[in-house]
């Protein structure tokens, strides 16, 4: 810049400075201008360098790749770093790692660079297979296994074989088996080992005199004596045989490389042999008292000697024979026994039974004969009898007599017929055969209900009926959730009381399901958990009819009808079985006021006296749903076998319980019926004979 010198003219000042006008060239005029330089472009990309690199360093992480072998080679793709010796500057993210190294297999792998400022991350490569090269020495053909896998025959070259400890096993034939364990490098290294093979047999001498005789090992021919051969280790069965002469016998354990050398046999003569044949077959043989076997057999005997023969068989007289025989000399001899007899009757009943001896068809049973002194088996038929077996041993001089009774396959099928059986879920049932009765009551009776119309009633199948009704217990092994309840605080839960709130549908299942359990047929069809109709041909559990209820509970042993339980007058007598009594005054409308069965609601089953048959609580306690549909009845004549209606809306529920106090329900000729659960109304299960 120019600065003015405020001097005054004279004193040796400069010429002042006058501005002067400036005109722009015209072509310039109103613009700007600007001239590019290089040493500015250098400037700028150093700068965005030298900040792209404090950014990248700023933000990178170390990162150190420890990989085994530490001679392997690293490569990082997929992104920016920069390898400070050992290390990496990188920032995080995922990339490809390449390892390499001589002699390992290169591993290509997944790099994840997280946000630690230093972070280690370490690889092994896995080294190639060794080359592994195996041989017998002067055995070729001996077959190798390495860790169990054949791997072929010695001489063996450059087997690859992974690095490692691995098991070689070499066997050949007649030499031990050798095993060691065989250390691979690997790398791709070459490595030999060579096993010596050690022999498995040793070697035999044999001698015989007279020489010649065959030597037999294990039952092969190996030679002649005299004669040294290799015999393999272990238990052997040496014999020598020779034409005329006994063979010898001997056994050895062989140890592999233990030479023997066995004295010289001497070989005896030959025996004679005879072949023994008697008429019976069968028959025990001795020789000089010496048992030798049964007939048909072959014996050897001493040549040259007069031997003597016993034959003994049951029922036959014995028999001596005297033999003698050259050496080597083959003979045959054949004996008839004499059989030793008795008289035997034989009377049976019926009259025109057949008689079978030892299987064979005699004739009519009723017969006199002679049998043999032996055990015979004796059986005795007819069709429709069962059929009579035994053993029988005649003794001569004695006058014996069979005497057989043949049973009828009838009377066989009703001695086998069980008068009683227990169901898987531990309920007793009675066999009854019930017969004909009058069922209901007579309008002249005090408390009938015009649905007790009197009913001719005729059972002709047999039944089992439980002795008890089905309680808690027994029924949770159908349904374990069932719960039957309480009343007024008191339970009607425990074990030993009768189920109750339980629908006859409930209850028909269950019986369903009993005979599930035991594989008889089911007596209710059902569908979809609903009762739909019944097969009155089946076997299975089922609730008993009403008829069937009311006969077991009505008849007595003199064909006459009871009106209550314990007979036909009123009040009941002590434990005679559970009712509307004092203890439920306050509970229940109408109650016995002279009577106390000592129970408020239900009690355990059977607590009180049993009926005439043996069955409890067919009255009191609670009721009991039966079988039949309910509906009004009239006179149809005598009704055989009846079980109801296969329709209807509700079901006949008989016996009166624990809640019943008046004349009317205490009377056996009581009908209810109901479709819904209640808390004194329960089941017995009843099914058919046949």
């Amino acid at each position: 810049m120019s600065h003015l010198d405020n001097s005054a003219p004279g004193q040796g000042a400069e010429d002042p400075i006058v501005p002067i006008d400036f005109k722009p060239h015209e072509a310039d005029a109103g613009k700007l201008t600007f001239k590019f330089h290089w040493f500015y472009a250098v400037v700028a990309v150093v700068v965005l360098v030298s900040v792209a690199a404090g950014w990248f360093v700023l933000t990178a992480k170390s990162v150190f790749v420890d990989v085994d072998p530490v001679t392997a080679e690293v490569d990082i793709d997929g992104g920016l770093n920069v390898r400070l010796g050992q290390r990496f500057l990188i920032r995080a993210g995922t990339y490809t790692l390449n390892l390499k190294n001589a002699g390992y297999h290169d591993n290509v792998t997944e790099l994840t660079v997280n946000e630690e400022s230093a972070q280690t991350h370490s690889y092994s490569l896995r080294k190639l297979p060794g080359r592994v090269s195996i041989s017998t020495y002067d055995l070729p053909g001996a077959r190798v296994r390495i860790d169990d896998v054949d791997v072929g025959e010695t001489p063996l070259t450059d087997l690859l074989v992974e690095p490692g400890q691995h098991h070689l096993a070499i066997s050949k034939d007649r030499y031990q088996d050798y095993a060691t364990t065989l250390s691979v490098e690997g790398r791709s290294l070459p490595q030999s080992h060579e096993a010596r093979l050690e022999p498995a047999w040793a070697v035999f001498s044999f001698a015989s005199n007279p020489s010649g005789a065959a030597i037999i090992v294990d039952g092969e021919t190996v030679g002649t004596t005299p004669l040294s051969a290799e015999i393999l280790q272990g238990k052997r069965e040496v014999t020598l045989k020779l034409a005329g002469h006994k063979a010898w016998q001997q056994r050895f354990e062989v140890l592999a490389g233990e030479d023997i050398v066995l004295p010289p046999v001497e070989l005896e003569p030959a025996d004679g042999l005879v072949f023994i044949q008697s008429q019976p077959a069968g028959a025990s043989v001795t020789v000089g008292g010496q048992f030798q076997g049964l007939t048909p057999l072959e014996v050897a005997l001493q040549p040259d000697r007069n031997h003597e023969l016993t034959f003994f068989l049951n029922g036959f007289q014995s028999a001596k024979k005297m033999l003698r025989i050259a050496s080597g000399e083959e003979s045959a001899m054949q004996v008839e026994l004499i059989p030793i007899t008795a008289t035997v009757r034989i009377a049976t009943e019926p009259a025109d039974a057949e008689l079978y001896i030892n299987g064979e068809f005699r004739g009519l049973a009723n017969q006199t004969l002679e049998l043999m002194a032996v055990s015979q088996q004796i059986e005795v038929r007819k069709e429709g009898y069962v059929p009579h077996t035994q053993d029988f041993i005649s003794r001569p001089g004695l006058e014996q007599t069979i005497r057989v009774t043949l049973k009828s396959l009838e009377q066989l099928r009703l001695e086998q017929i069980r008068t009683e059986i227990t169901t898987v879920a531990s309920q007793s049932l009675k066999l009854l055969y019930p017969g004909a009765f009058t069922m209901g009551a007579s309008r002249r009776e005090a408390g009938r209900r015009p649905n007790e119309a009197l009913r001719d009633i005729k059972l002709e199948r047999p039944f089992y009926l439980a002795y008890r009704e089905v309680t808690n217990a027994q029924y949770r092994a159908f349904d374990a959730e069932h719960s039957s309840g309480t009343v007024q605080g008191l339970t009607l839960n425990n074990e030993l009381q009768p189920v109750v709130r339980v629908s006859w549908n409930q209850a028909a299942l269950y019986c369903n399901w009993l005979s599930e359990q035991e594989g008889l047929p089911l007596f209710y069809r059902v569908e979809e958990e609903s009762v739909v109709g019944f097969n009155p041909e089946s076997i299975g559990y089922r609730l008993p009819s009403e008829a069937e209820w009311a006969w077991a509970a009505r008849s007595d042993d003199s064909g006459n009808v009871l009106k209550y339980p314990w007979g036909d007058q009123l009040p009941p007598p002590e434990n005679a079985g559970n009712f509307g009594d004092i203890t439920a005054q306050a509970y229940l409308g109408e109650v016995m006021f002279d009577y106390n069965d000592g129970h408020f609601a239900t009690a355990p089953v059977g607590s009180y006296t049993a009926n005439h048959q043996g069955l409890y609580d067919l009255a009191g306690n609670v009721s009991e749903w039966v079988h039949d549909y309910y509906g009004s009845v009239g006179s149809l004549g005598v009704e055989i076998d009846p079980l109801g209606s296969e329709l209807g809306q509700f079901h006949t529920i008989r016996g009166s319980s624990w809640a019943h106090g008046a004349i009317t329900e205490m009377r056996l000729s009581f009908r209810d019926f109901g479709a819904e659960a209640r808390d004194d109304l329960g089941f017995r299960v009843a099914r058919y004979l046949e």
